[in-house]
């Protein structure tokens, strides 16, 4: 209980500053791996957020995607139920604020990059993008052309997963080798950065004729890269999606080729807080960590509108908990979305 109010109290003197602030001391001054953030479920979805600018503006330090690799148009949708042709969505071709909404990813990568010209030390923004269908390389929509079209939209404010390789003045040969280094740059050094997430889609998972998932393809994806010196073209990290007891990697990746490119992990609150899997390897390990569904986590909180007091405990507590980021369905007006404390 200690730890947890010491924590809240610490939080309450780094939260509420509009994107582009800089802290004088803390987390910001601290690696990537040793600070805990706030993320938004589906913030794509136009009840949450009116237009993707909204929740950029919001501070948030993750805003989700749902794609879809869509055969009939040969493009990636956006909206979380199988769209067919239509996207759903609150990205806007006329700007950030303008035009009509219900557009595809490129529209969606075209908000984020006019937001980071008029917020150009926003501080680290992660998108976690939900292959739902997985990719199709067969029609032009694989790992390759996502790299490429993340690169034309952002270019070197990526943060990609040669930034970690070579960093510090090291460099590794795998990204296991460098997070169990602790090479990853400091939240300031990050700034004006967007770092993509890539995890399975749920419908992906569902296909029984789906026998190669998005988190192995990726991974193989990283691997050549690297072994033809093409590492520096990826745009995207891997994440091994589920919470498993011990190495999840071990038991998700028979071929063992495919696990050092994991240090991104990802999954649900309650198996990691009152579940019986221990968080504590994974921040041993400088692996970065995502916590979902924090609101679920027991006593469970209300997954949209709590209270600024109980977000911030529940906060602190996965903090303590070795989160890298929680994330839930809260909205702006929690005023925690900006939120970052310092990991453990």
């Amino acid at each position: 209980m200690r730890r947890v109010l010491a924590l809240t109290l610490f939080t309450l003197t780094l939260v509420g500053a509009a994107p582009g602030a800089a802290h004088a001391t803390g987390p910001e001054d601290l690696p990537l791996s040793h600070t805990t953030a706030v993320g938004v479920h589906n913030a794509y979805e136009k009840a949450k957020f009116p237009y993707l600018a909204d929740a950029l503006d919001s501070g948030s330090s993750l805003l989700e995607l749902d794609v879809w690799s869509m055969p009939t148009v040969k493009a990636w949708r956006v909206g979380h139920d199988l769209p067919l042709i239509a996207n759903n969505n609150n990205c806007a071709n006329g700007g950030l604020r303008a035009g009509s909404r219900d557009q595809d990813l490129k529209v969606c990568l075209d908000n984020l990059r006019d937001w980071q010209a008029a917020h150009p030390q926003h501080p680290l923004l992660i998108v976690k993008v939900e292959m739902k269908n997985g990719f199709n390389g067969q029609i032009g929509l694989g790992a390759p052309q996502l790299d490429a079209l993340i690169t034309s939209k952002l270019g070197d404010t990526v943060f990609r997963p040669a930034d970690l390789l070579h960093n510090n003045g090291k460099n590794f040969a795998d990204l296991d080798s460098a997070a169990k280094a602790d090479n990853w740059p400091t939240r300031s050094e990050l700034r004006g950065k967007v770092m993509f997430e890539v995890i399975n889609g749920t419908f992906e998972m569902g296909n029984p004729f789906d026998h190669y998932w998005t988190d192995a393809e990726l991974a193989d994806h990283l691997r050549s890269l690297s072994a033809t010196g093409n590492i520096a073209d990826a745009a995207t990290w891997p994440s091994a999606l589920g919470a498993t007891a011990g190495d999840p990697r071990v038991s998700k990746y028979a071929d063992a080729g495919r696990r050092p490119w994991f240090v991104v992990f990802d999954g649900a609150a309650t198996s990691y807080v009152g579940g019986g899997i221990d968080p504590a390897w994974y921040d041993a390990n400088h692996y970065f960590l995502i916590m979902t569904g924090a609101d679920s986590v027991a006593p469970p909180i209300d997954s949209q509108h709590p209270t600024t007091a109980e977000a911030r405990a529940r906060i602190a507590q996965l903090a303590a908990a070795h989160a890298s980021l929680v994330t839930s369905d809260w909205l702006t007006s929690t005023g925690v979305l900006a939120d970052v404390l310092a990991r453990g």
